[in-house]
């Protein structure tokens, strides 16, 4: 570099120095209600003696009273009606009877009180 020339370098920043966080502050504590599990079988359980609409991995669909199920989900519903959704829309009227749990996709209870906790 010649004297009397100018220098093209900027100078840099200069960083203030921050105090240290302490690790040991203590967050600021929040009052939250506990979350309650609600199981799926007590779910179910809340639905016996109700009507409920349960809807099968086929094309069928059954709504009748829950009068009993077990750890499986096997069903035990009564004054059902079956409908069938294959070809068009038929139903049926069943007296009493039992499901497999296996091929049930979906359990509606009728009750809404039956959902809160």
């Amino acid at each position: 570099m010649s004297e009397g020339s100018e220098s093209n370098v900027t100078p840099q920043p200069q960083v203030a120095e921050q105090p240290p966080v302490s690790i040991e502050a203590t967050p600021e504590v929040v009052d939250i209600e506990p979350a309650t599990a609600v199981l799926p079988l007590e779910i179910i359980d809340r639905s016996v003696g109700n009507k409920v609409r349960v809807l099968m991995t086929s094309d069928k669909e059954f709504y009748g009273t829950l009068i009993g199920f077990d750890d499986y989900v096997n069903m035990v519903l009564q004054d059902v009606i079956e409908t069938d959704n294959t070809n068009g829309t038929s139903t049926t009227p069943v007296k009493k009877m039992l499901l497999n749990g296996g091929h049930i996709a979906m359990i509606i209870p009728d009750v809404p009180d039956v959902l809160v906790v």
